[in-house]
């Protein structure tokens, strides 16, 4: 699959620019992909996972059967549990269904503020984020600046189809979260996310009750500074 071997070959040239570098995985099929080429040519990229405390079991068992067929764990960041034991007896346990900004802080403890952790120290990230998963990631550049944690992100699957993700899947035997198979496009917390409806776009199952253009979590602030998708890496 040639667009496999550019993929590649932009890791490599991550890895090989930036140091230290981390991927940050959702556990999800884009993600697995990701996980599958840095493994397999033994890429030195850190690979971290965030456990919100929400997570579907499906996706906890997908973490521990990854470890298993790589034989590699993965690095687990955690919510810190006195920000969420105060959100939660403040407005709740399931406050997120709420406002959007009720859900927004959710996000930030379960979320951004672990990815802030994981990413201390390191001079570049990498995500598993496609330009068609959304009217939120259109336009997606391979490569921008996160001027948020102040590192080089890049989104090497930028420009794949869901249906080059899947290809890749199946012809390589890679482990992904078998609610893919019922239905599930996007998997994140339990809580908010669904499993679509034919005809449905690929996010519609990740906070349904929201309106398209809110429907991100806070991890991929969008900035000004990037590249376009067939710049290289």
């Amino acid at each position: 699959m040639e667009k496999a071997a550019a993929v590649e070959a932009r890791l490599r040239h991550i890895a090989q620019d930036y140091a230290p570098v981390a991927f940050a995985s959702s556990l999800g099929a884009e993600d697995m992909v990701l996980a599958d080429m840095i493994l397999k040519n033994a890429l030195p990229i850190r690979i971290f996972t965030l456990d919100t405390g929400r997570l579907h079991p499906e996706t906890c068992d997908l973490l521990a059967t990854a470890e298993a067929h790589y034989g590699q764990r993965f690095e687990v960041f955690y919510p810190k549990h006195t920000a969420l034991e105060h959100f939660v007896r403040a407005h709740g346990i399931n406050a997120f269904y709420g406002s959007v900004a009720a859900r927004r802080q959710c996000c930030q403890i379960r979320k951004v503020e672990p990815l802030g952790r994981a990413l201390a120290g390191c001079e570049a990230w990498i995500t598993g984020m496609r330009a068609q998963q959304s009217a939120t990631r259109q336009g997606l550049p391979i490569q921008e600046f996160d001027a948020e944690h102040g590192l080089e992100k890049f989104n090497p699957l930028a420009d794949w189809s869901e249906r080059e993700v899947w290809a890749y899947i199946r012809t390589r035997d890679v482990p992904y979260n078998p609610l893919h198979d019922c239905f599930y496009a996007s998997i994140g917390c339990a809580p908010c996310t669904r499993a679509l409806a034919a005809g449905e776009d690929i996010r519609a199952g990740r906070w349904w009750w929201e309106n398209p253009e809110t429907k991100e979590c806070g991890l991929h602030s969008r900035v000004s500074s990037a590249l376009p998708t067939d710049a290289p890496s």
